[in-house]
Order: C-alpha cells, then sequence, then structure tokens
C-alpha cells in the first residue's frame, strides 16, 4: 500500500520534535498527539493486509481551509474516509446519531462522531466534484475505535462503524470488495486529490460547451445537489464545520 503522509508539522524523517507537538496541540487539541498515534497503530494493520493497488492519504488539510481530513483509502473498492477515535464507555449509532449510553439511558455525546466522519466525507466528495477528479461511486465514511474499553451499538448507523476487535477482518474485507476502480484510476485519483488540476476558466468551459452538442443533465439527488460544487467555487467554509476540542 503507498501511504501519503501530509500531517502537519512533521519533520523530514516523519517524526514530530517536541515544539513541533506543543504547536500542534495548540492549534489542533489536547488529543492531537494521541490521536496521531491511534492513526498509526490502524495504518499499520491496514498496511500489513492492503498490498499493490491501495494509497492511504493521512491528515490531507484542505486547501484554503483549517479542515484536516484524517485518512483517505483509495483501493479497487473505491474511496473511504477514516476517522480514527480512542473514546472509552459505552456507545450508541444510530442514523446520524453518536450517543453516550449511561444506566441504560442514552443521550447525545458532546462531539458527533458520525457526524463528523460524515461531514468529512461530504466536504471531500464537493472538492473532488470542484475539481473534476471522478469517482463512481460515492465516498464512505467509516469510524473506527482502537479502545478495547469501548463498546457500540450500531443501528443502522449513517457511517459504518467498526470496533477494536473487528480492525483486522475490516481490512482482509476491502481486499475482498467488488473492485469498482483499476489500479491505475487508484493512483490517478490520489494524484489528483494531493496535486489537483487547475479548475477550467469560465471561457474555457463555453468553448468545450459549444464544440459539444447539448445534452439534458442526469438526474441528481438532493445530497449530490446540495454539495454540487459546479455553480460555486469550493469553499469548506459553507459547510458549517464546528471543530472543537473534545478531549477524544
Amino acid at each position: 500500500m503507498k501511504i501519503i503522509d501530509k500531517t502537519p508539522l512533521l519533520d523530514q524523517k516523519g517524526e514530530i520534535s517536541f515544539s513541533a507537538r506543543i504547536q500542534g496541540t495548540l492549534k489542533y487539541g489536547l488529543s492531537w498527539f494521541s490521536d496521531l498515534e491511534a492513526q498509526k497503530f490502524v495504518v499499520t494493520l491496514l498496511d500489513r493486509t492492503l498490498e499493490k493497488g491501495y494509497v492511504l492519504i493521512r491528515n490531507f488539510t484542505l486547501p484554503g481551509s483549517d479542515i484536516v481530513i484524517p485518512i483517505i483509502l483509495i483501493g479497487p473498492f473505491g474511496i473511504q474516509v477514516i476517522l480514527i477515535t480512542k473514546v472509552k464507555g459505552i456507545f450508541e449509532a444510530k442514523g446520524d446519531q453518536w450517543n453516550t449510553v449511561s444506566n441504560g439511558r442514552s443521550q447525545p455525546a458532546g462531539i458527533n462522531l458520525i457526524g463528523r466522519v460524515s461531514q468529512y466525507s461530504r466536504a471531500l466528495q464537493k472538492y473532488l466534484q470542484f475539481h473534476k477528479i471522478e469517482n463512481p461511486g460515492q465516498i464512505e465514511p467509516v469510524l473506527i475505535s482502537t479502545d478495547p474499553g469501548a463498546h457500540i451499538e450500531s443501528m443502522r448507523p449513517a457511517a459504518r462503524v467498526v470496533q477494536s476487535d473487528a480492525i483486522k477482518q475490516f481490512a482482509a474485507s476491502l481486499s475482498q470488495a467488488r473492485p469498482v476502480l483499476r489500479p491505475e484510476q487508484v493512483y490517478e485519483i490520489a494524484e489528483r486529490i494531493v496535486n489537483p488540476h487547475p479548475p477550467k476558466s469560465p471561457e474555457m468551459e463555453a468553448e468545450v460547451a459549444f464544440q459539444k452538442p447539448a445534452m439534458p443533465p442526469p438526474p441528481v439527488s438532493r445530497s449530490q445537489a446540495i454539495f454540487n460544487s459546479e455553480q460555486t467555487p469550493f469553499d469548506p467554509k459553507d459547510l458549517g464545520f464546528a471543530f472543537e476540542d473534545d478531549g477524544q
């Protein structure tokens, strides 16, 4: 598996110095460094299972924003956005809700991890659309819990939920999934994400439209319409992200 590490504040050796750790903690929150360690654990497991034809982009910052997408995994199966958490306790993933469970009662958690990874996925989808990077399917959001002390009850969650004892099985399932991308497409998509081609100017778009016969646009879903970025410039601020340090 090819790994493209875009983690902020890495030195030339791919490590984070003590001063960089302090800087990162001040900018990204108290859990920033420990989150990176949890990422390493999962990335290592994925790397052992997935060989050629897979690309993992780690901590990619969307241009023009402070939004850092933790893991973008691209393979024959398509594209996934993965958020790794090390929370402990009993949780409930129900639809787009992320709840804590105590004494048999559930209540919304301080940070909705299901909602967050779903937002990451939509942000990347909009980024792909804006840069005209073709993706044959929808980006799948995945939430991975690395702490054995976390128990998650899943009830048709909006994101795929993987608990600590199922990470290896999750990695194996990816290699067995029905392929929708060829290896060359996987590498091209990864390259375009990290080094996007500049979007065409309105003049160039008009010239292309003049040369081609007009075709009726295909019907789009409501979610596609919301994130149709060809009408307006890509602006991550429009997504309404409100990331606060939750200590998780």
